[in-house]
């Protein structure tokens, strides 16, 4: 009898600790935040990274982001776009002539400035990291406010 007890008492207070370490529902009250959900000023940004992808993007990297294999990088499941997403802004707004290496393969392709501004920057890497099954979260404007937009030579006449 008393050890059954002693094991009643045990599973109790199990119990106990258990819930009150987190148990729970799982369900978030109104007060607290999902660090992984993407804030609705980011939200409003996708059409129209999405056009610019598909405008600009596409030619290169491919309507699924796998790039050209040896010649183009992936942006899909790409781990140097996730390394420094504050990079991949200021690739899209600059271009990049350096070499890098992309999920173990090395690319040289010159990559030549595809928008002109900020807001089209973030607008087009948030896009690339919210599909093609990445689910690399976002960069804002206030992520990227030292990244320099480069002076581009006047074409040639």
């Amino acid at each position: 009898m008393k050890r059954l007890t002693i094991i009643v008492t045990s599973l109790i207070a199990c119990s106990f600790i258990f819930t009150s370490c987190g148990g729970g529902s799982g369900q978030k009250t109104a007060d607290q935040k999902d660090p992984n959900a993407i804030p609705a000023e980011v939200q409003a940004m996708m059409p129209k990274g999405e056009a610019i992808y598909k405008a600009k993007c596409v030619i290169c990297h491919q309507t699924t982001a796998l790039g050209i294999e040896n010649v183009f990088p992936p942006l899909a499941g790409s781990d140097y776009l996730l390394a420094d997403k504050a990079r991949a802004v200021a690739q899209t707004l600059n271009g990049s002539k350096m070499e890098m290496t992309v999920n173990g393969k090395k690319y040289t392709q010159e990559m030549v400035p595809q928008v002109d501004s900020k807001e089209d920057a973030v607008a087009v890497i948030n896009y690339v990291l919210n599909n093609f099954g990445n689910k690399g979260g976002f960069v804002t404007l206030a992520d990227v406010q030292n990244v320099e937009i480069k002076p581009r030579p006047a074409p040639a006449k």
